[in-house]
């Protein structure tokens, strides 16, 4: 959590002139079950989680539902082609309309690059609203809005005699000062390192 405040996702941006981090970590339920991503602050408190779709259509197994704290589910995340996604608002179990489009622009082992379009204006030849990039290995993630970073993940590691990471499975993500929609950002993040081992 920034400078050591705490907030809740009602109280989102807990203060405009500093980085906000939320902790991802993957829930183990049991060992036969894939459990869920989590988000969390700096106190483990609850602020989303992904769960997996639910839909008779076959690409069910692909979606994922982004919940908050109170088990509402926000956005519904749909796989298209060639790691395209559409993130879909969903307010009291009914469908509004398209969030975002999301269209992955490289992956290779190293590197992942994606183009996002905010609402429905995805048309022929129109400039990103956000552009997101890093090594999904590496655990680093960076959302732009222009020349601006939105929110970057990093790794985390304990300081003592010997240096050490934390797993791999979990990571921070850190959301800087000016943009305020946490869902959307956390939505980014679960595109941007989905079908990583760790994930769902």
């Amino acid at each position: 959590m920034g400078m050591g405040t705490t907030t809740t996702p009602d109280e989102w941006p807990p203060n405009a002139e500093f980085p906000f981090d939320l902790f991802v970590w993957k829930k183990h339920r049991a060992f036969w079950d894939v459990g869920n991503i989590q988000f969390t602050d700096s106190f483990g408190n609850l602020f989303f989680r992904v769960d997996r779709g639910q839909s008779p259509d076959s690409s069910a197994h692909s979606q994922k539902l982004i919940l908050d704290a109170s088990d509402n589910t926000l956005i519904r995340l749909v796989p298209l082609v060639k790691g395209s996604w559409q993130g879909f608002m969903v307010n009291d179990t009914e469908e509004k309309e398209l969030m975002f489009s999301v269209n992955r622009t490289l992956n290779t082992f190293t590197s992942r690059e994606f183009d996002i379009f905010l609402g429905d204006g995805h048309g022929e030849g129109k400039e990103a609203d956000l552009k997101m990039k890093g090594s999904a290995f590496k655990r680093s993630c960076t959302i732009y809005k222009g020349n601006s970073i939105v929110a970057e993940t990093s790794l985390m590691y304990t300081l003592g005699f010997r240096k050490h990471f934390i797993p791999r499975n979990r990571f921070r993500v850190t959301i800087f000062p000016g943009f305020a929609e946490l869902s959307l950002v956390v939505a980014l993040v679960v595109i941007f390192f989905d079908k990583r081992k760790f994930w769902i």
